[in-house]
């Protein structure tokens, strides 16, 4: 299999743009391949006898893509009602193709689409509209969502709150609001959405709300506690927590705080799999 090394994007007056390697950013969008084509016969035989699943007019936006054979793609995409799925669009690669152009990231499409297994067959997808193409450090933000969705989403679980959230953090991204506060607000979203955020507002401990002038260190699996001296875990301040609870970023030290801490929440729920677009953040401010 060859994989695409470069990012396409195509730009608001249809020039395009080579964004970023990605040598290792998604390597969830590998698994399907692989598990269809080394699948036991037995099991395909069990696949074939499923009904086939057709789905039409479903919002979507493309997550990753990367070529399979020599004119097709295999696109991960994040659609609002039946979460992420994986579909190989045959021919997307070729001049003439309907598909070519217009399977680009952050593009809000209409996708149809029809299969047994869990790689699907792409039929059609249309260019739906209505939003600002993401450009510069705001074009690495949207990777970075993207790259959260993947590693943190399991295939078809659908999460439609989450799906308008997205939509939501990318509009903000492309009117250029503050990057920071729109991307604390979707890691906290998508925590909350896959049913890993703890309760922010609570102390684990007495069941009590936390105190804004105490200072706290969040489990990840129970929740805030008073900080220890033994404590290395990021150490917040319970106004902090209780901003982050109702989305108020507007305290300079609420920023700051709340960046450190979603940090360390979002490795831990990560297993120790590394966001590939953050060290590439990272590395360009050291430039």
């Amino acid at each position: 299999m060859n994989r695409e090394n470069n990012y396409p994007y195509t730009g608001a007056h249809g020039e395009n743009h080579t964004v970023m390697p990605h040598p290792a950013a998604f390597p969830q969008s590998t698994d399907v391949e692989g598990a269809v084509m080394n699948e036991p016969r037995q099991s395909r035989s069990r696949r074939q006898a499923q009904p086939e699943q057709r789905i039409h007019e479903q919002p979507a936006f493309v997550l990753h893509s990367y070529v399979y054979k020599e004119s097709s793609l295999i696109i991960d995409v994040f659609s609002r009602d039946h979460g992420r799925v994986a579909l190989i669009a045959k021919g997307a690669k070729r001049p003439h193709s309907r598909l070519r152009g217009v399977l680009q990231t952050f593009q809000p499409l209409s996708l149809n689409w029809s299969g047994r297994s869990e790689l699907r067959n792409l039929v059609s997808a249309e260019w739906v509209g209505g939003m600002v193409p993401l450009e510069s450090s705001a074009l690495l933000y949207g990777f970075y969502l993207n790259e959260l969705l993947l590693k943190l989403t399991a295939r078809e679980d659908p999460h439609p709150g989450l799906f308008d959230h997205y939509v939501t953090t990318l509009t903000r991204l492309a009117n250029t609001e503050s990057a920071q506060i729109a991307l604390r607000q979707f890691e906290l979203a998508i925590l909350k959405e896959t049913g890993v955020a703890a309760d922010l507002s609570v102390n684990v401990h007495n069941g009590q709300p936390v105190e804004p002038d105490e200072i706290y260190v969040v489990d990840p699996e129970g929740g805030p506690r008073p900080a220890l001296m033994s404590d290395t875990a990021p150490r917040v301040s319970g106004k902090t927590l209780l901003d982050m609870t109702s989305e108020d970023y507007s305290d300079p030290m609420t920023q700051v705080q709340s960046k450190l801490l979603m940090r360390a929440l979002l490795a831990h729920h990560l297993n120790g799999a590394q966001i590939q677009t953050r060290q590439i953040l990272i590395d360009l401010m050291q430039l």
